[in-house]
C-alpha cells in the first residue's frame, strides 16, 4: 500500500500567500461560486487520494492492464470502483463551465485538488486528465450541438475523452500524420488510419470514449496547414443519445513501458470509424493546441506531485532507516542513529522540499494566468494574463517535469540500496516521472517554443513584465533576474541554430529564477515575527519548516541560475 499524506497547509499557504486566491473573489465569474469553501474541497479531496486512490497505487504497477481479444481493455483491480468514487464526488468537473454541469472553480483552486489525486496515484490520473483536454477542445471549438451532446457526459465523468495524435511516423512532427477522413453524404466522416501512444485509448471505467483525433481531407494541404480534428466515440449513440453501437475504432496493443503500467497505453486502429468535424476544415492544429496547452500545464503538475511523492517516501525512510552515528556534539552517541540526523541527508531532503514548493509555486501562477485570462473583467488585463499564460506555460511543463525526474532520483538516492528495490516504492516513482519529460510536446520542443515565440509576445513585453514584477525581493534573486535578462538579450540577437541550442538552459534558468520568485515570496512571509494574521491557521513549526525551505531555495539552489549564462551564449558551434 501506497502512503499519502495531502499536503493541506503547504497548498493552502500557495494559494493564498503566493497566488492570492481571496482577490478573484472580486471577479464577476467566480463571486458565487463558492470559494470560501475552497478548504472544505481540498480536505475532502485529500481524504478519497489518501484512503481510496493512493493504495492502488502499488497495487496498479504489479498488475498492469490487459487487452482482451476483441480490443477492449482491463484495468487494474480497483481502479473501476475509485473512478466512480472519483466521479460521483464530482471532481471531474470542479473547473468546468455550470451550463455543461460544471461547478465553475478557477482552474487554480481545480489544479490544486488535481494535485493531491496525481501524487497519490500518477497513472489513475490520466485518465480524467486526458478528458479535460476533449472537454476543453469541444468546448472552445465544437459546435452547439456538440456541445450540447458531448460535454456534460465528459464533465460528468460518465464518459471519458482522449487525444490521438501521433502516429508511427509522425510524433513532434504533427504534420507528417497520414490518417485520412472523408466526408459521408449525411455530413459525418469515415476514418482510417493507425494512432499510437494512446492513453487510456480504451478501458473499462466508463460506458463511452470520446477520442479527439486529428486526421486529414481528401486534397487537403501539406504539413500541419492540412489537418483537423474530429470526434470519434467508441460507440456511436441512439436517438436518445445513449451509446449503443460499437463504432470501428479498436484497440490492437498495448505499450510495455518502464512505467505508469496502470494506465493503457494504446495503439488504436481507425478501420472505417464515424466521426464528427470540430471546427473548419484544416483547422485542426488551432484546437489541437488549444487541448495540448492545458495537457501541458497539467503534465507540469506531475513534476510538482512526483515531487511532493518523492519527499513523503525519502522523509519517512529517512526517520527510520538507522545508520551510522551522530556527529553533533549535543547529541554524540554510540547508538545508531535515523539517517536524517547526518548532514547530507538534510540537504537532499531539503533539495526536494525545496524545489517541490517552488514547482507549488509556478503551477499555480500558471494556472491563475489562466483564469485572469478567461474571466478577467478589463480586456487589457485578460490580455496581459494571456501573455503570461503563454509565457509560464512551456516552462511549467518542461522545468517541474524534470524537476520531479531528479527529485525521484534524489529520493532513491535518500534510501540507498533500499531505493533500488522495489519494495520501498521510490523506484515507481522514479520509473512513472520518467515520461513526463517527453509526452505532450518534449521538453526540448517546450524550450525551443519559449525562445522562439513566447519571448517575442508582446515584442517581449510578457517577460520585462514578469522580470518586473519580480525584481527587488532578494539580491540573488535581482541577480538571476539580470542573467535571464541578459540572456533574453543575447538569444534575440543569435537566431536560428545558435539560440536554439541555447534553449534548454534558458528555460532551466528562466526556472529556477521564477522557482526563486516563489521561494523569495515564501520567506517573505515566512519570517514575519507573527503570523496572527496569516491567511492559513498554522504551527511555529509550519512556519519555521516555510523560514528553512525557502532560504535553502535562495542561497544553495538559485545561486547555480547565473552559471547558465555561458552554455545558453556558446552558440551552436561546438555542436556541429
Amino acid at each position: 500500500m501506497t502512503v499519502y499524506s495531502p499536503p493541506l497547509q503547504d497548498i493552502a499557504f500557495t494559494l493564498h500567500h503566493i497566488t492570492h486566491l481571496n482577490t478573484l473573489e472580486d471577479i464577476p465569474k467566480w463571486q458565487d461560486c463558492g470559494l470560501s469553501e475552497t478548504e472544505n474541497l481540498l480536505a475532502e479531496a485529500g481524504r478519497l487520494a489518501a484512503e481510496v486512490i493512493a493504495p492502488l497505487n502499488r497495487l496498479g504497477d504489479k498488475q498492469g492492464t490487459s487487452l482482451n481479444a476483441d480490443g477492449s481493455v482491463v484495468t487494474p483491480e480497483g481502479f473501476a470502483n475509485a473512478y466512480r468514487q472519483y466521479t460521483d464526488a464530482g471532481w471531474t468537473s470542479v473547473a468546468a463551465e455550470p451550463t455543461y454541469g460544471g461547478a465553475g472553480f478557477p482552474l487554480v483552486v481545480d489544479v490544486a485538488i488535481q494535485e493531491m489525486f496525481t501524487s497519490a496515484n500518477l497513472a489513475f490520473s490520466l485518465c480524467p486528465m486526458l478528458s479535460v483536454g476533449s472537454v476543453v477542445a469541444i468546448g472552445s471549438h465544437g459546435s452547439p450541438e456538440q456541445k450540447t451532446r458531448w460535454l456534460p457526459p465528459l464533465i460528468s465523468g460518465k464518459w471519458a475523452g482522449t487525444m490521438l495524435l501521433t502516429e508511427p511516423q509522425a510524433g513532434s512532427d504533427v504534420g507528417a500524420l497520414t490518417t485520412r477522413a472523408e466526408a459521408q453524404p449525411d455530413g459525418t466522416y469515415k476514418l482510417w488510419g493507425q494512432k499510437i501512444y494512446i492513453t487510456y485509448g480504451d478501458h473499462d471505467l466508463t460506458e463511452n470514449i470520446v477520442h479527439c483525433v486529428l486526421a486529414r481531407t481528401p486534397d487537403a494541404p501539406l504539413g500541419t496547414r492540412g489537418i483537423s480534428l474530429f470526434i470519434v466515440p467508441k460507440r456511436l449513440l441512439d436517438a436518445d443519445e445513449h451509446p449503443t453501437f460499437p463504432n470501428n475504432i479498436r484497440c490492437i496493443g498495448l505499450e510495455e513501458k518502464l512505467g505508469i503500467h496502470a494506465s493503457p497505453t494504446c495503439v488504436m486502429e481507425l478501420d472505417g470509424a464515424t466521426g464528427e468535424l470540430v471546427g473548419e476544415v484544416n483547422q485542426g492544429m488551432r484546437s489541437m493546441f488549444t487541448m495540448m496547452n492545458k495537457a501541458r500545464l497539467f503534465v507540469g503538475l506531475q513534476g510538482l506531485a512526483i515531487g511532493e511523492q518523492a519527499r513523503q517516501l525519502a522523509t519517512t525512510f529517512a526517520a527510520q532507516r538507522l545508520q551510522g552515528r551522530s556527529t553533533s556534539e549535543a547529541n554524540h552517541s554510540a547508538t545508531q542513529v535515523p539517517i536524517n540526523e547526518h548532514p547530507d541527508v538534510q540537504r537532499m531532503l531539503l533539495e526536494i522540499q525545496a524545489r517541490t514548493e517552488a514547482m507549488r509555486g509556478m503551477i499555480y501562477l500558471n494556472a491563475l494566468a489562466c483564469d485572469l485570462a478567461a474571466a478577467h473583467p478589463d480586456p487589457n488585463m485578460r490580455e496581459e494574463a494571456q501573455q503570461r499564460a503563454d509565457l509560464l506555460t512551456p516552462i511549467s511543463k518542461a522545468w517541474c517535469s524534470d524537476q520531479g525526474v531528479q527529485m525521484a532520483s534524489l529520493g532513491i538516492q535518500v534510501h540507498g540500496g533500499m531505493g533500488y528495490i522495489e519494495e520501498t516504492g521510490a523506484a515507481q516513482i522514479w520509473r512513472d516521472s520518467r515520461i513526463a519529460p517527453i509526452y505532450e510536446g518534449t521538453n526540448g520542443i517546450q524550450a525551443i517554443d519559449l525562445v522562439t515565440r513566447k519571448l517575442q509576445l508582446g515584442e517581449g513585453a510578457a517577460l520585462k513584465a514578469l522580470l518586473a514584477e519580480m525584481s527587488g525581493l532578494e539580491p540573488v534573486l535581482d541577480e538571476a533576474i539580470q542573467t535571464v535578462s541578459q540572456a533574453a538579450a543575447w538569444l534575440a540577437q543569435h537566431p536560428g541554430n545558435d539560440a536554439l541550442a541555447g534553449a534548454t538552459p534558458f528555460l532551466d534558468l528562466l526556472g529556477l529564477t521564477i522557482g526563486g520568485w516563489v521561494m523569495a515570496q515564501t520567506w517573505q512571509v515566512a519570517r514575519q515575527p507573527d503570523h496572527q494574521n496569516a491567511q492559513i491557521p498554522a504551527t511555529a513549526d509550519f512556519w519555521a519548516q516555510k523560514r528553512t525551505s525557502s532560504r535553502f531555495y535562495l542561497d544553495q539552489i538559485l545561486p547555480t541560475a547565473p552559471g547558465l549564462l555561458p552554455a545558453i551564449t556558446a552558440g551552436a558551434a561546438a555542436l556541429r
